[in-house]
């Protein structure tokens, strides 16, 4: 039996084949329904040409029409169909030279990357699985369509997709796949690094992500990772304690740790990964925290300065280094509770206040005393109200005179 979204897109797969030709569901979605998985979206092949499948339905997308994939829009809700094709020459080890539209949809299904994704399905739900997709999942391998050496020179990518498919379901790679793997993971050398960059991501976000990390190490292909290679050992170390409590970027805060890297080299290994420059800015940040909670313990200035959820991405990580130290979460979100302010935009006096005060110009002493007064603040040794704040400066300048 089929479900949603499946159920959702029958009508789809009855209007192709009312047009007189064939209409499946592949992929992914097939592999996670077998799974029992949550579903998002479904696929669809068909032996109807991008052409043909424009006289079918009046509103379509061209997204990569010369692969044969089109958008069809169907009562308020996009379907990605893509005409069955076999594909020839990889010259760049990542896309095909030659797309040849087909009738077939064994052809079609021989083409793909694993025998797991190399399944389709009618709109009665009735499987086709001509590669043995299905004894796959059931014995949890990820094993190639075919010979792996050839599956890998085809797209080296597809390297990465089966550690991040290992991360994310739990299966074993197939002892053939795997050694195949370890002979051809210098073709990744020829994958753009953003390319890379997903995967990799997706792999550090795997239930079984800590096997997926080992598995890049014992493969080879953490050297054609950007900034990565010479990192063993310490990749080692992060793969034993990689924790499925980390987010994303709490997982990058943890891997900079280990590797111990300096200040330049920090900024030069997230650029190569060509990541955002925020989230550069916010893992150099958390990394800076997690380097100063090393050596103290949180108060009310760490507290207010690094933010609530910064403090308590930096304690997870903290405590993944170090689980026997006492957990400081339930103090961290104490201390910030009991804040007087939050942030500086709530500090009731300004720098125009100040200058009037003190019958003085803009200049560097304007900063300072902001951040005086911001301190007092925050350790309660002046209440955050304007004429309190003056007469509590006026009363310092009088100690200090």
């Amino acid at each position: 039996m089929i479900g949603n979204p499946f159920l959702k897109a029958v009508p789809v797969l009855y209007l192709i084949e009312n047009g007189g030709y064939e209409a499946y569901f592949v992929g992914g979605s097939v592999r996670d329904h077998i799974l029992g998985r949550e579903i998002a979206d479904v696929d669809i092949a068909t032996s109807a040409l991008p052409d043909e499948l424009k006289k079918i339905f009046p509103k379509t997308t061209d997204v990569g029409i010369e692969h044969g994939t089109i958008l069809v829009h169907y009562k308020g809700t996009p379907y990605e169909i893509t005409t069955f094709r076999s594909e020839a020459g990889y010259s760049d080890f990542r896309r095909p030279d030659k797309v040849l539209f087909i009738r077939s949809l064994t052809e079609d299904l021989q083409r793909r990357d694993f025998t797991m994704n190399a399944i389709a399905m009618d709109k009665d739900g009735n499987i086709i699985d001509p590669f043995g997709g299905r004894q796959s999942i059931n014995k949890k391998l990820i094993e190639t369509v075919g010979n792996p050496d050839e599956r890998f020179g085809e797209d080296a990518l597809r390297m990465l997709r089966a550690v991040r498919f290992l991360s994310q379901l739990s299966f074993s790679i197939e002892d053939n796949t795997f050694k195949s793997l370890q002979k051809h993971c210098n073709l990744l050398e020829n994958i753009a690094v953003e390319r890379k960059t997903v995967e990799f991501e997706k792999i550090l976000l795997g239930r079984n992500r800590a096997k997926a990390a080992e598995l890049l190490v014992k493969s080879g292909m953490y050297q054609y990772l950007p900034g990565l290679v010479h990192h063993e050992k310490p990749l080692t170390q992060f793969s034993a304690r990689l924790s499925s409590e980390l987010d994303l970027n709490e997982t990058w805060v943890l891997l900079l740790y280990e590797l111990q890297l300096n200040g330049s080299e920090i900024d030069a290994f997230l650029r190569g990964w060509k990541l955002p420059v925020q989230k550069i800015k916010l893992l150099k940040q958390l990394l800076s925290l997690l380097l100063f909670r090393l050596g103290e313990e949180w108060n009310e200035e760490s507290v207010y300065k690094a933010g609530l959820n910064n403090a308590l991405s930096c304690e997870r990580v903290y405590r993944t280094l170090f689980p026997e130290k006492f957990n400081s979460t339930d103090r961290i979100k104490q201390i910030f509770n009991s804040l007087p302010i939050k942030e500086r935009h709530e500090l009731n006096v300004t720098g125009n206040d100040l200058m009037a005060w003190h019958g003085k110009n803009p200049g560097p002493w304007l900063k300072e005393l902001l951040a005086e007064i911001e301190k007092a603040v925050i350790y309660g040794d002046v209440q955050n109200e304007k004429e309190k704040i003056r007469v509590w400066l006026s009363n310092l300048k009088s100690e200090k005179n």
